[in-house]
Parts: C-alpha cells; structure tokens; sequence
C-alpha cells in the first residue's frame, strides 16, 4: 500500500487503463469533434461525418466493454460516472441518427435541434471526462499526466479554433473580394473618376444657339 488507499496496479491492469484511455481520447477527443466539424464545412460532407461519428461511437463502446471488464466499477468518482451517463448518451445519439425524419417533415427542425445539442453535449462532457481520466490515472497510478495534459489541451483549442473560424469564414473570404476589388482600381481610373465628380459639381454653361439669337436682337 502506497500513500494511504493507493494500491500500485499490476503490469496488465497498468496497460488496459491506458488502452482504455487512447480509446476514449480517439472517441470523445478526435472521432466526434471531427464529425461534428466535417458536417459544417459543408453538406456534401455528411458521409465523412456519419461515419466519423458511427466510428466513434463503436470505439467508445470497446472502450465501455474494457472498463466493465477489467475494471472495478464501483462509481464512486466522478470520472467513472460521467463516463457511465457518456455511454447512455452517445448510444441515444446514435439512435436518435437513424430515427432522422426526412426532410420536409415538421418534426425534422425540431429533431436537428435536439440532435445537435446532445452531441455538442457529449462532446464537451466527453473532453471533461478526458481530463477526469487523466487525472485519476495519476492518482491510481502516481505517474505525472502533464505532458498528455498539455497536448490534450492543445488539441480542444486547435479543434475550438477551427469551429469559431467556421463561422466567420465566409465573412472573411466576402472581404477579401472586397478587398481585391478596391485594389484593381488604377490610379489613372482614380484621376478618371475625380476628373468627372469635379464637373458634375460645374454650373452649367448656357446654351450656344440661346447666345445667337440674343446677338441678333441686341
């Protein structure tokens, strides 16, 4: 016994609960924030991101069946419980996927709007639940976590990046045609233009067959 109720794990139960873990980051931390993301960069990409999430859910379930397995599932952490309320969730999504009303349906809005918040739900509790893993892997096994820590972290802002660009990139492709159109304007266009304002701005000048027949009567 080391430091209290700390008991050191066997070489075995050591390598199921980082087998466990690479299968939860690759679900929860890679698979379902790459499906989510593939879906908004554009419709034709719907495939790509069934399958990203399809994927990710089998991998999370290996993952499900190995911790159930090998593992002492008493709940009594946060980390095994949230995992516990994941599982439920990604299983509900992924039924919920295949009970998608066509489109045209009243219940197909309503249906998107749940479908989507549940898997942002599960994606951020699944990254939260990443970071629990981590944590009590250094605590079953008093190894440092910092160095995955760190990566994992900036792995979610790379990812978080990409998700807030995407809402901003046709702005920015929009004005960068702005852009490009105002640089394509010449200087002597530019002289053109203001030659042509200045004499809009010009009263005037009197007609010339007026100026005639006032000559003839004076």
């Amino acid at each position: 016994m080391i430091k209290g109720n700390f008991h050191k794990l066997s070489p075995q139960m050591t390598s199921n609960v980082r087998v466990h873990g690479l299968l939860l980051w690759v679900s929860m931390g890679l698979l379902m924030p790459a499906g989510i993301l593939s879906i908004r960069m554009s419709v034709k990409e719907e495939r790509g991101s069934i399958r990203a999430r399809m994927l990710s859910v089998l991998v999370a379930t290996a993952g499900a069946v190995l911790s159930i397995k090998n593992f002492e599932n008493s709940f009594n952490n946060n980390h095994q419980r949230i995992g516990l309320a994941l599982y439920i969730a990604i299983w509900i999504q992924a039924i919920m996927g295949f009970l998608r009303p066509h489109k045209g349906k009243k219940e197909r809005s309503v249906w998107y709007f749940v479908h989507w918040i549940v898997g942002i739900l599960i994606s951020l509790v699944g990254i939260i639940n990443i970071y629990t893993g981590l944590e009590a892997y250094h605590k079953r096994t008093l190894e440092s976590t910092r160095l995955w820590t760190i990566i994992f972290t900036a792995q979610v802002s790379f990812i978080t990046f990409l998700y807030l660009f995407q809402d901003k990139k046709e702005y920015i492709q929009e004005q960068g045609v702005i852009l490009g159109n105002l640089e394509t304007i010449t200087p002597d266009q530019e002289n053109i233009s203001q030659i042509q304002n200045h004499k809009d701005l010009l009263p005037a000048a009197p007609c010339a067959k007026r100026n005639a027949l006032r000559n003839l009567f004076d």
